[in-house]
Order: C-alpha cells, then structure tokens, then sequence
C-alpha cells in the first residue's frame, strides 16, 4: 500500500498520534498528513490511512482506532492506543527503513515495543498515570513533554495548533530514532560482551574493547561474578561498577571507600597505583592512564571487596 493520505485528528494532540506520525511519515514520505474529523477525511478509503481516528480499527482498511467500544487489547490484556497499532503493524517495515539488519528487526521491534511503545499506550488509554514516576519527574516522561508543546490556550494565531503539531512531530521523531538506534546497539554489543564474558572466566572483571551496553548480557548470561567493567574511554582507561538491579544505584561491588575522590597524585598514593586518574566520590566509575593501570586497580578493588565480603 502507498498511501496518498495519512490522515489523524485536528485539535489537541497527544504523544500516540504524533509517535504514529513519525513512524508513518518515514514510511511514506510523499502522503499528505492531514489532520481533520470530517467525516470524509476520517472515513477508510483505498488511498489513506487513518489512525487515532475514525472509530474503528481494521488492519485491511487502514484504520487504526482505539477510542470505540470493544477496541483491541494486547494479547495479555492491556490496551493499545494508535502508536501501538501502527507499531504493531508498521514497526518492523520502519525499522528496515531505519537500516537495522533483518537478523535485529524481531528483537529490535520487540524490545522497542515492550519499553517504549507499551508505556505511551497504557499512558494515553488512562492504566498508567505519568505520577507514578514521582512528582519530581511526573512532567518530564516523554508523553508529558510532548503535550506541553501544544500552544497555550489563548493563543490567537489561526493555525496555532498545526504548527505546534509539526514542532512536536520533529522532536518526536528524534526521540523514536534515538530509542531505535540505541535498541540496535544493544544487540550488536550483545555477541562482543559475551565473548568478553567467556574470557573473563570465573575472574570477577569484565574487559570490553570500548564503552558499550553491557549489562544485559551480563545478566543474561547469568555471570552474576562479574563486579567491574574495564575499557578505554578516548585516552583513558576507565573501572566501572556493575549495578546489582535494573532500577537504582546499589552495584556488586563499589571501589574502594579510600579512593573516593581523590585525583592523579592523591589517587596515585592511596591506591598504589602508577597513572590512576580519578575516582569518584560516589565510587562507581573511577580512570586511569593506562590499560595496565586500570587492571591493577580493578583488581585492587576486587581484593578490597572480597575482604568486605568476607567481613559481612
């Protein structure tokens, strides 16, 4: 299908139908995006597809509705707004735009399905309520921003709310790209960690040839011995903690309470260590000069935790 027309609603907008738009604009970027509730425009047609819109959701007449009674729900029950339906529909021939490799798409779509996506529909359809990510950070989830980009109420100028929708559709646009990339490049960091795994053996450090995503592997492998991450960072070297959780702080293992931060000459002292750089006060990320450096503090600071683990 090349469609002449994408067609969604006119006045307010929300983050399902301008996450729908990137997608659909990638894909077809010479339709018309017409945003309209005539009934003409929002009726299905051979030459359009219309979605967050429309009353209906039917995949063979392009509609992709979930406003009406009886609208579709994932297979475990949750709902989808029009960002889900046309993911669900579209995600994968995006990606393929996107470049991500054949072998990626499936794990890609579903990885950006299950993070990205899911949130802003159970967050459209009302089952999830930007407040649950506290009332610091309730106004910054992304459907948040999104909708604080419509025009403010008393704004006079007659096509106020069309050009705040085109605003918001290219930041939109970043956002889907970026979650996209970095989704890809989990999975291609995925085989280079788990080699790296492999090396490491039963040793409690991890070394990587460059920064990466890491930590999935890590956990998917179940190599709960690893403690520390080692790799180069430009002309530094740098010694990483490994988080215990996805959410929070808490790592396996921190570096040492005597290096928190200290720098060069001081650092150098307290750790015994030729070209040790830095360590941060928090303790989860210190650098140094040299690969030889950063190994012989990451397994300083795998001694020091033993020994702590031992005290406990």
């Amino acid at each position: 299908m090349t469609p002449a027309f994408l067609v969604t609603h006119n006045g307010g907008f929300h983050a399902d139908e301008l996450l729908s738009s990137v997608i659909l604009t990638r894909l077809f970027p010479e339709a018309e995006l017409i945003r309209s509730r005539d009934p003409a425009w929002i009726a299905p047609a051979e030459d359009r597809i219309v979605y967050d819109v429309g009353g209906s959701y039917d995949p063979d007449l392009a509609i992709f509705d979930h406003h009406q009674r009886g609208a579709p729900l994932r297979e475990d029950g949750r709902p989808y707004s029009s960002f889900g339906l046309v993911w669900k529909h579209f995600g994968a021939d995006y990606l393929r735009a996107s470049d991500v490799p054949e072998e990626a798409v499936a794990g890609v779509h579903a990885s950006v399905d299950a993070s990205f996506v899911l949130p802003v529909d159970l967050v459209d359809n009302g089952a999830l309520s930007p407040s649950s990510a506290g009332p610091m950070l309730a106004g910054l989830t992304l459907p948040s921003l999104l909708e604080s980009l419509k025009p403010v109420f008393d704004d006079p100028t007659p096509d106020a709310e069309t050009r705040a929708f085109h605003d918001a559709l290219a930041i939109a646009r970043a956002f889907v790209e970026a979650r996209v990339a970095r989704s890809a490049a989990k999975l291609r960091a995925e085989a280079v960690v788990m080699q790296a795994i492999a090396e490491a053996g039963e040793g409690h450090i991890l070394e990587l040839p460059r920064g990466m995503p890491f930590r999935p592997s890590v956990v998917k492998a179940g190599a709960d011995h690893l403690w520390f991450v080692v790799n180069p960072r430009g002309a530094d070297w740098t010694i990483g903690g490994i988080r215990k959780d996805d959410e929070g702080f808490a790592l396996r293992a921190d570096l040492p309470a005597g290096w928190a931060g200290l720098t060069k000459g001081d650092l150098e002292a307290a750790s015994g260590v030729k070209g040790a750089l830095f360590c941060h006060n928090g303790r989860f990320i210190a650098t140094a000069d040299s690969r030889e450096a950063a190994l012989a503090m990451a397994e300083i600071a795998v001694r020091e935790a033993e020994a702590e683990a031992e005290k406990a």
